[in-house]
């Protein structure tokens, strides 16, 4: 199977490398290109078949499902692995919503409960509590969209330090947690808890705010099966889960990925258990078939669905 690694179309635009995606700029749209790119720890720790057109197709699902609640930036979803998108002003903030105390990385609020921080987006958690229970209500837990590295910061924090206005933030708080209760209650009816995720939001020309980058993907949401997750929680088990953390977890028992310059080489069978992990659970919370046309290489294919949207 072709991983796609890095695109270099022409007559697109100007190419920005991101972690995942590949963005082509043009004057009033990107053109948003999923590569099979695998970002942890701030970094690309490994390439994953399939992982791009999962959550290219993902978002394209979760933003028709969330359209009454806020206007995202898709202009039209020509291939897998692309979207066309509105170029918008995107805001220096990432709307993290967690539902569970639960995380590895140095932003999750596992990790800093156990280090003893008690107060997380407005709400006091007592002594004692196990990883993985479920929160008194999801909290909105946002964080800075920063070229170094991301910073959890307060809502009062955001505000004094220039990020965002305090009418702004009110208004991506509450669509925030809008969106994550939608994306509850539709994973619900598949038999699945949402457990965390981020959005992000740009402004247009007229300010209205407008949901961009991807939701609900396996890379920007935890989630766990809901039929397993009591009876595991009461025997001190991880919950069935279907993101990246196994890999995450193998990292941070075989390096340091976050200082050091060269990691080792992903176990090809965690490689091959992620893609089928992103492929179940796209076809569990949509209800479709993951099927892509395979009868010629992705960059060939791609290039004739971008043939429209050349400059």
């Amino acid at each position: 199977m072709t991983l796609i690694r890095e695109t270099s179309f022409e007559n697109l635009g100007t190419l920005k490398t991101g972690k995942v995606r590949d963005i082509y700029i043009q004057p009033e749209q990107l053109i948003l290109i999923a590569t099979d790119r695998h970002s942890s720890f701030d970094r690309i720790i490994a390439h994953i078949p399939d992982k791009g057109a999962v959550l290219n197709l993902s978002s394209a699902f979760w933003f028709r499902q969330t359209a009454d609640i806020v206007p995202n930036h898709v202009i039209a979803v020509p291939d897998p692995n692309v979207l066309v998108a509105k170029r918008l002003k995107t805001l220096p903030v990432e709307a993290v919503v967690r539902g569970y105390l639960t995380g590895t990385t140095s932003t999750a609020i596992w990790t800093r409960y156990s280090a003893g921080e008690r107060e997380f987006g407005g709400l006091t958690l007592p002594e004692g509590l196990a990883k993985n229970s479920k929160l008194p209500h999801p909290i909105f837990d946002p964080t800075t969209k920063e070229d170094a590295h991301d910073r959890t910061l307060t809502t009062e924090q955001l505000v004094a330090e220039g990020f965002i206005s305090a009418d702004l933030l009110a208004k991506v708080k509450a669509t925030a947690l809008a969106l994550f209760a939608r994306g509850q209650e539709i994973a619900a009816k598949h038999g699945l808890i949402l457990v965390d995720t981020k959005y992000e939001f740009g402004l247009d020309n007229n300010g209205t705010l407008t949901l961009i980058d991807e939701i609900h993907t396996p890379d920007s949401s935890r989630y766990w099966q809901a039929g397993s997750y009591a009876a595991r929680l009461a025997a001190g088990q991880e919950p069935d889960y279907f993101d990246k953390e196994f890999l995450r977890l193998w990292f941070r028992e075989h390096c340091d990925p976050y200082k050091d310059a060269e990691l080792p080489e992903a176990p090809a069978e965690m490689v091959t258990e992620l893609s089928r992990r992103y492929i179940d659970l796209y076809q569990q919370l949509t209800g479709e078939t993951f099927a892509i046309d395979r009868s010629q290489p992705p960059l060939a294919r791609m290039a004739k669905a971008l043939k429209p949207f050349e400059l």
